[in-house]
């Protein structure tokens, strides 16, 4: 099992039950946080799967990829669903709450004023990424990958630092969205790692030098859009003679999307095996898109996440949600089910 994270921590769910909230904690072996913890923290205890058997009217909390079965759903589902982007499954997802009945209060689309989402795993996913692309760089990435702590993460930049300051010197690294959340993270670990890296926003994509970005050794891509974009490396920048670009990390990981911006492989890599070779020549490209990141630093972005979400989470309802982040996600969700052949429900 390679997804550890929790969207809500022990201690914030006691905080929830302090001010009133019943919630119900299904057990499991590969969350980072035991049951034991909840239970403590005065939450209920379930087994696990059973949230089918929930009230119709409960909120069922979780982070991703809900099991094929019951196929109808009819609950509140608040999960990153993937779905609105023309991601594969998404159009099916979607059909299955047309069926039941029910709402996606996607945490994707949970966002405030200024479309920031009031929750999110950004920072940890691009520190985690860019730390996997450094290893991966200069040989010293095991496989399988294996989640670790924040120590443990930074003990193996601080050594990959110390193995020869001229070869890191000569190593060149793009970021891209290194203004964001996930790009500070990106940008953090490779200053650990003794790799300096160039930082570009929204204004160097919107002029993107191609010439200058595949003269990088290292690109880490983290923007994510939810309309399509020009594509910021294709097969045929592949081919360029001047390309020095032989690693290319994908933190955004919008693959089989239109909205991927860098479409030069066909499916993410896994914890088994992390890199993929896409290109073989002289250089040639390895790819890095693993799409559940900071679930190799599960309890450190399990609680960063968890202490942005749990105030938000008051706000549900139950007659309905009624914060502002939450009623935005609900309307992208009505939205999406208009664009989905036979999904003519709105959800509540």
């Amino acid at each position: 099992m390679s997804e550890l994270r929790a969207p809500l921590a022990p201690e914030h769910a006691g905080e929830l039950v302090r001010l009133g909230v019943r919630l119900v904690v299904e057990e499991s072996a590969d969350r980072t946080f035991p049951i034991e913890a909840y239970a403590a923290a005065g939450c209920a205890v379930a087994p696990a799967g059973s949230w089918p058997d929930a009230p119709v009217d409960a909120y069922v909390l979780g982070l991703k990829e809900l099991p094929p079965r019951p196929y109808a759903l009819v609950h509140r589902h608040v999960f990153f669903g993937h779905a609105y982007k023309s991601q594969p499954g998404g159009s099916e997802l979607l059909r299955r709450f047309t069926a039941g009945g029910g709402t996606l209060l996607d945490l994707e689309y949970a966002v405030d004023a200024a479309g920031r989402r009031i929750a999110a795993f950004g920072y940890w996913a691009g520190y985690v990424g860019a730390n996997v692309a450094a290893l991966h760089a200069y040989g010293r990435l095991g496989r399988p990958l294996v989640p670790g702590g924040r120590d443990a993460w930074d003990a193996a930049l601080v050594a990959l630092g110390d193995t020869g300051r001229s070869a890191h010197e000569r190593t060149s690294a793009l970021v891209i969205g290194a203004a964001g959340r996930c790009g500070a993270g990106a940008c953090e670990a490779l200053e650990r790692a003794g790799i300096r890296a160039t930082r570009w926003g929204h204004d160097e994509t919107q002029r993107l030098d191609r010439k200058a970005l595949l003269a990088h050794d290292l690109l880490v891509n983290t923007i994510g859009t939810a309309t399509p974009v020009a594509p910021f490396v294709t097969k045929a920048d592949l081919d360029d003679p001047g390309r020095r670009l032989r690693l290319l990390c994908d933190v955004t990981c919008d693959v089989g999307s239109p909205c991927n911006a860098v479409p030069v492989y066909d499916r993410p890599t896994t914890w088994a095996e992390p890199v993929v070779r896409v290109h073989e020549g002289d250089p040639p490209l390895d790819v890095i898109a693993l799409d559940n990141l900071p679930s190799l630093l599960p309890t450190e972005s399990s609680r960063a996440f968890s202490a942005d979400l749990w105030p938000h989470l008051l706000t549900l309802r139950p007659d309905g949600p009624t914060g502002p982040a939450w009623v935005r996600s609900l309307d992208a969700f009505r939205r999406s089910l208009l664009r989905v052949p036979g999904s003519d429900s709105v959800g509540t």
